[in-house]
Order: structure tokens, then C-alpha cells, then sequence
């Protein structure tokens, strides 16, 4: 039986780690706040307070700001800010959970299997090289101009990250492990759910890093053509217009969106490995 002066130091402890982590987070915010202050400080000083750089060439912080609330507010190409988002979102998370599932599933597949190996590596060595955007054209041709080709030029782009990460990380596993692993006589499911895929997770989740970084590059450049919504659209329609502070907004709506799905991602990777966080 665990008596009382047992649980008091372990609860004692569990207290200091979770004041620790608070702290951790506060002071990570309060460095990201500073750095932020900083930068459109600077941005200030170089626009509206010196004019060493013309609105012309790049915006000042207050004309963003109120191109920011005219989208916000007003609408903007089509749509509001919100629903650009959104709309962006909802075209990188389909792409994104469809490529990164299928390519996890076969880097695990090429990576235990030699026969599996020898099979795909053939094709997936010929499609590699093409870039992502080169798929535009094709996907308009046999998807028109919707959705659906903005998603199949995510899924190219966000797979190929995918399974090279992961087939990597199934081949990085070291020896002794599957030794050991072997003389246990595990098998089957077994290996896959406590050996192979455990030991391959820090490199599979660095891949969904890059596939999800691919994934905003894509849908960027994909909504540049026939989009009706969309942060890509805000972009397009900026240019279109001359107007360099939509298109700021537009650029720092992209890395606004993506920095909170990479910490979103971040977030399922503690969770998955809570000992890498430790």
C-alpha cells in the first residue's frame, strides 16, 4: 500500500512539472510577442517613419491593417476573410490526410519489405522528380477547375515527403532492435504496431512536416488558376488589382494558417511520443 508521505512527493512532482511546462509556454509566448513588436517596429520605421521604402514597393503597417479589416469586415475577391480560410484549410487538410495516410502506409511497406521495394521504387523513382506544379495543367484537363484538381495537386505534393521519410525511418532502425525483436519471436501485427512503426515515428512525423509545408506551397500556386475563394485567390486578385497591401495580407494569412496547423501537428506529435517532450 502506497502511504501518504509516498504520494505527497509525487504529487509534489507532478505539480513542479506542470508549473514547469506553464512557464515553458508562457515565456515561449512572451519571446514570440517581443519578436512580432520588433519586426513591425522596424517595418514602421522603414515605411511610415522614414520613407526609405515607398507604399508603392511595400505597404506600411497601418494601410495592411486597414486592407486587413476591409477583408475582415467588407470582403474581399469574392469572400471575407474567414471563409478564404477556410476554404484553404478545408482544401490542404483533404490533400493532406489523404497523401500523408497513403504514403505513410507504403514507406512502411517499402521500408519492411524488400519485395514491396522492388515493386514500387520503379515508379515512384520516375514520378519523384516532376514537380508538383507541373500536375496543374493535367489535374485542370481531367478535373476541371474545382476542388477537386486543387486537392490532387496537394496529394502530389504532399506524398512523395511522406513516404521517403517514412521509408527511411523503417530502415534506420537499428539492428540489435530487430534482433531482438526476432528472438522474441514477434510477429505479424505485433511488429508492425511495437517495433516497426514506434521505431520509424520521429522520421515519419518529419515527414508530415514537409508534406504539410508542401501542402500550403501547393495550394498557393494551385489557387493562383480558376480559384472562386481562397488565400491563394487574395493573392491573385491583389495582383491583379495592384494592391501590395491585400497582397500582404494575403501572405501573412498563409503563414498565419500554416504556423497554427504546424502547431496542431506539433501537438499530435507529443501526443504520439511524449517521451521526445520530456
Amino acid at each position: 500500500m502506497t502511504s501518504a508521505k509516498t504520494v505527497q512527493p509525487l504529487a509534489a512532482s507532478a505539480s513542479n512539472r506542470n508549473g514547469a511546462h506553464l512557464f515553458s509556454w508562457s515565456n515561449g509566448l512572451l519571446r514570440v510577442m517581443l519578436t512580432l513588436g520588433m519586426v513591425v517596429l522596424v517595418w514602421w520605421g522603414l515605411t511610415d517613419g522614414s520613407g526609405l521604402i515607398s507604399s508603392m514597393r511595400f505597404p506600411a503597417p497601418a494601410e495592411t491593417l486597414a486592407s486587413w479589416n476591409q477583408i475582415v469586415f467588407d470582403g474581399y475577391s469574392n469572400a471575407r476573410w474567414h471563409e478564404h480560410v477556410l476554404r484553404s484549410v478545408r482544401l490542404v487538410t483533404m490533400g493532406f490526410v489523404v497523401a500523408s495516410t497513403l504514403g505513410v502506409v507504403l514507406g512502411l511497406a517499402m521500408g519492411a519489405s524488400r519485395t514491396v521495394e522492388a515493386l514500387a521504387n520503379p515508379a515512384f523513382l520516375f514520378l519523384r522528380p516532376i514537380p508538383p506544379l507541373a500536375w496543374i495543367p493535367l489535374a485542370i484537363v481531367w478535373l476541371g477547375l474545382g476542388d477537386a484538381a486543387k486537392v490532387m495537386v496537394i496529394f502530389v505534393a504532399a506524398f512523395v515527403p511522406s513516404v521517403i521519410n517514412t521509408f527511411s525511418g523503417v530502415r534506420q532502425i537499428e539492428r540489435p532492435l530487430l534482433e531482438a525483436s526476432a528472438m522474441l519471436n514477434i510477429a505479424g501485427w505485433r511488429y508492425w504496431k511495437e517495433v516497426l512503426i514506434p521505431g520509424a515515428m520521429p522520421s515519419i512525423f518529419t515527414g508530415l512536416r514537409l508534406s504539410l509545408q508542401a501542402s500550403w506551397t501547393t495550394l498557393v500556386a494551385a489557387e493562383l488558376v480558376g480559384a472562386i475563394a481562397g488565400l491563394g485567390q487574395i493573392l491573385n486578385q491583389g495582383a491583379q488589382d495592384i494592391y501590395p497591401p491585400m497582397i500582404l495580407v494575403g501572405m501573412m494569412s498563409v503563414a498565419l494558417t500554416g504556423w497554427l496547423m504546424t502547431l496542431a501537428l506539433g501537438w499530435l506529435e507529443k501526443k504520439v511520443m511524449p517521451w521526445r517532450s520530456t
